[in-house]
């Protein structure tokens, strides 16, 4: 299984790693240079110490898009209430390619899914024919985004 919020792995940051990280979160194409001369490094270093980071699974370097401007019209948050184990649900949903989120929550849901689909017509099968036909799944609440007001990763470490 890979590290989650929830199952921690033993990695410990040093500083000078949290100082990677928070630079890339900055900028995820900054230069290992300007890093190396910014945690007081050689480039040989930061390269090394970014790749283990990678390697650990601590951290991803990605590029995140404008769901709008690459063809994905409609967001979605899709609230699942299990009966029984929610681990085998939450498995069947992770597989599903449109679902870019899902946690396990403790509160009215069990489940938070995020799904990004072309249209409506796309969310209404991921829904109705894909989600709650999955064993266990008791009901869903579909919360449709309207606008993206904020989308930040750069909050640093601790």
């Amino acid at each position: 299984m890979a590290p989650t919020a929830s199952t921690p792995t033993d990695t410990r940051l040093d500083d000078i790693a949290k100082a990677i990280i928070e630079q890339l979160q900055e900028d995820g194409r900054r230069a290992y240079s300007a890093i190396a001369k910014k945690v007081g490094l050689s480039e040989a270093a930061v390269r090394q110490r970014v790749q283990r980071l990678l390697d650990q699974e601590v951290m991803q370097i990605v590029a995140v898009t404008d769901p709008l401007q690459v063809g994905f019209r409609r967001q979605a948050m899709i609230g699942i209430r299990v009966d029984g184990d929610v681990f085998p649900v939450a498995d069947a949903i992770s597989e599903m390619p449109e679902v870019s989120y899902l946690v396990t929550t403790a509160g009215s849901f069990d489940l938070l899914a995020e799904v990004v689909c072309e249209d409506d017509e796309q969310l209404l099968e991921i829904v109705t024919r894909r989600i709650r036909v999955v064993p266990g799944v008791r009901t869903t609440e579909t919360l449709v985004y309207l606008k993206l007001n904020k989308q930040h990763y750069n909050w640093g470490t601790r």
